[in-house]
């Protein structure tokens, strides 16, 4: 590893020195300083001759120089033409200036749904609000239904939660941010992403592998940002209301109003509700929970672009209660606490109760005349509460967290050589009751980080980053992260990462559908600072390539990439007794292998397909031997179509969307021990999914849509053990591979003021 990353610095101080018989420089809009981004298509020449150049995508330039050359013309459409002396080869950054009395032109272009760049270092791609809208997208768990790199399934057989994996792997193991903050961890894990509504998100990046040091050193698999609507860019007002057969309904308003020249205020409410009971599969058991969620953010958005200020004030409050179990089960009288003595009459029932309330603050600044040097602090406040039973078993969590991470940004020497530093400081108090016994920590760490970017302005760039954090329960450690880019051709790229991730599991949170089955807890008790386990501590490394293409005069681009997470240690999760639970530190090995092939492929005029196949080979070894990991597919195979009709002059336009899923069979955890009426095969059968949805657009300001997801009817057999005695040893609610409800039919309609 170490070969590695000296290696990938002396090839980066071989391609620093420059030509002396070439001029560079970069070329930006005076503006728009704060994007940090270069003016794409300007025109530079020497003046009185035909030697010129033309700006690339990032607003760089290379022109051939010659003593006699003195002065550089540059030019750009609806910008003021300027003219340089140029003394000497040393770059040069040049912002051009809008010429005011020019008449405005106005060019439309539209944005594809999922943006891959061919320029970015890091394997990262950004899912905007088009491809959002695709699905119901009620919240940010059912945000990747059409999104191939993400794997949407549901936790347990009661609760209807959805967890997300990547690269094999859940969820605890990808950070999420929600604007580069973290955001769902802990105490949130379980049902964190159902706390952002799918309309508060504006957009979503995805990088697969090792993440930035400057988020923080908990990043193994990926990171996935969700960046939320912004009140200076927002509608003025918006409407989306979501009715569902399965007893869903859900409304979602936006108001945002202008303060003044510089501030703007948004107010978003969300409010969902199921109050209907259902047991299509004849249980006895609801197949989905009754819930109720209301959900409130305020948000303050200062921009002073002239003085280059830019801030962030959120503040949000979340109430949210879930009820599941028996049909017939009623809180008030049914309830069953622990140690009770069981007379054989009780009904198994559950209730989620949260509470939720979060602040934060962003302050950026950039130097007017330095638009590639920035400063931001970053501040976040959260209090998490959960009161919650499962049948006998109690559990309750609050945690209390503070985040804080200091920036700074510039160069050495010119734009091609960038940096990334600062310190961030973590605090959080859990308070966790598990039936009787508590399990209370702090864990507070001091961090200082390093990120150093190259970019040669062609064919390479990397990404080299490192951090060391002091942690009260984890002791001092470093971070490395890696990122290179290579293009050998036009249009392609190849990428590779690779990095180090430490993480404390929350082995309670992280696991909660274990409360609903009658399995025993143990933990092995090695003598580690959290639960009595060592932290998780992984390397992560990857491989990609992208190639764009154009067939048939119609775009398109392949991408393969394959990634392994290889554990230094890791919490071994055992579910292989079906009478009990084990939590132990890793012996021997843990290694996670992902490859996946995707095509995206314009058809026709608003006609997209996409396609992708992934396979992964998860297995870790257990006291009982080297297993595959449980309910995870090796095979997945993922199809999408997408069709709109052209845009009319009202605004009026038809959008279809259909997503194929295809889950290969999957290893169960194992269940012989078990009376013959409760034991599972081996393996689960595969399966297709089928989800649809037609939108139509009235105008500008009103759209419908209908659809459907799991057309089909998947629905799995005896998704609970032992149904008929939920309060006996076999009872067990945890193993589910395939859809619980069936089909769900579902209609909307959005309605925005600009």
């Amino acid at each position: 590893m170490k070969i590695f990353f000296i290696s990938s610095f002396l090839l980066l101080l071989s391609t620093s020195f420059y030509a002396q018989n070439e001029l560079k420089g970069m070329i930006m809009d005076k503006q728009n300083p704060k994007d940090n981004l270069g003016v794409n298509g300007a025109t530079v020449n020497w003046l009185n001759t035909n030697v010129g150049a033309v700006t690339n995508e990032k607003g760089w330039f290379t022109i051939p120089y010659k003593k006699e050359y003195k002065k550089l013309v540059i030019s750009y459409l609806g910008y003021k033409t300027d003219t340089l002396t140029i003394t000497n080869l040393k770059p040069i950054h040049h912002f051009i200036t809008p010429e005011s009395n020019l008449e405005e032109i106005t060019i439309q272009t539209k944005r594809k749904a999922v943006q891959k760049s061919l320029f970015a270092t890091a394997n990262m791609f950004t899912v905007n609000n088009d491809e959002l809208l695709k699905a119901a997208c009620c919240n940010l768990a059912e945000s990747f239904e059409t999104n191939p790199s993400i794997d949407v399934s549901f936790s347990d057989a009661l609760t209807g939660t959805r967890q997300i994996q990547m690269l094999g792997l859940k969820s605890p193991y990808l950070l999420i941010t929600q604007e580069n903050v973290p955001s769902i961890r802990g105490a949130a894990q379980a049902f964190g992403l159902t706390f952002t509504p799918g309309t508060w998100v504006e957009s979503i990046q995805i990088t697969k592998g090792a993440g930035s040091v400057v988020n923080g050193f908990e990043s193994i698999s990926g990171q996935i940002n969700a960046e939320l609507v912004k009140p200076f860019s927002d509608n003025k007002f918006f409407l989306n209301a979501y009715s569902s057969l399965n007893g869903r309904l859900e409304v979602n308003t936006h108001f945002n109003e202008k303060i003044s020249d510089k501030w703007q205020s948004g107010l978003y409410i969300h409010g969902n509700y199921r109050g209907e009971k259902f047991d299509n599969n004849k249980d006895g058991f609801l197949d989905a929970p009754l819930a109720n969620q209301i959900n409130v953010m305020n948000r303050w958005q200062y921009t002073d672009a002239q003085k280059g200020w830019i801030g962030f004030l959120n503040a949000r409050f979340l109430s949210d209660t879930k009820q599941t179990g028996n049909l017939n089960f009623n809180p008030e009288k049914d309830r069953v606490y622990p140690n009770t003595t069981l007379n054989g009459s009780e009904i198994w029932g559950s209730e989620i109760q949260t509470k939720r309330f979060e602040t934060s603050a962003k302050l950026g600044y950039v130097f007017p005349e330095l638009p590639y040097q920035t400063f931001g602090v970053q501040l976040a406040y959260s209090n998490h509460e959960q009161d919650s039973y499962f049948g006998v078993n109690n559990y309750d969590i609050q945690q209390e967290s503070f985040y804080s991470n200091l920036l700074f940004n510039s160069i050495i020497g010119d734009t091609r050589n960038k940096f990334k530093t600062g310190i961030s400081y973590t605090y959080d108090r859990f308070v966790e009751l598990v039936n009787r016994t508590d399990f209370n920590r702090k864990e507070t760490s001091v961090g200082a980080f390093f990120e150093y970017a190259f970019d040669n302005l062609d064919d390479f760039s990397l990404t080299a980053g490192l951090r060391v954090d002091t942690h009260n329960l984890l002791g001092t450690f470093i971070t490395p992260r890696l990122h290179l880019r290579y293009a050998p051709w036009q249009n392609g790229v190849f990428r590779a990462s690779a990095g180090r991730g430490k993480r404390s599991a929350s082995i309670f949170a992280e696991n909660q559908q274990l409360f609903a089955s009658s399995r025993q807890i143990h933990i092995d008790n090695v003598g580690g600072a959290i639960y009595g386990l060592n932290p998780e501590i992984a390397w992560n490394y990857g491989v990609s390539y992208l190639q764009k293409f154009t067939l048939f005069a119609k775009k398109g681009d392949f991408t393969f990439d394959y990634y392994r997470t290889d554990f230094t240690n890791q919490v071994v999760v055992d579910w292989e007794n079906p009478q009990e639970i084990s939590f132990y530190d890793l012996k021997g090995r843990s290694i996670a292998d992902s490859f996946q092939v995707e095509l995206n492929y314009n058809l026709a005029k608003g006609f997209d397909f996409r396609a992708a196949y992934k396979y992964f080979n998860v297995f870790t070894d257990y006291k009982s031997g080297s297993l595959q990991k449980p309910l995870q597919p090796r095979n997945r195979v993922f199809a999408n179509v997408s069709y709109e009709t052209a845009v009319k002059e009202n605004g009026a336009q038809w959008k279809f969307d259909a997503t194929y899923n295809n889950i290969g069979k999957q290893r169960l955890p194992r269940t012989v021990s078990n009376p013959v009426q409760y034991q599972l095969p081996a393996f689960s059968d595969p399966f297709s999914l089928i989800n649809m949805q037609v939108t139509r657009v009235f105008s500008d300001k009103f759209e419908v849509y209908v659809g459907g997801e799991n057309l089909t009817n998947v629905q799995q057999k005896n998704p609970i053990l032992a149904s008929d005695d939920p309060f006996g040893v076999n009872f067990d609610t945890t193993i589910v591979y395939s859809p619980i409800f069936g089909r769900a039919i579902y209609a909307g309609l959005r309605f925005k003021i600009k």
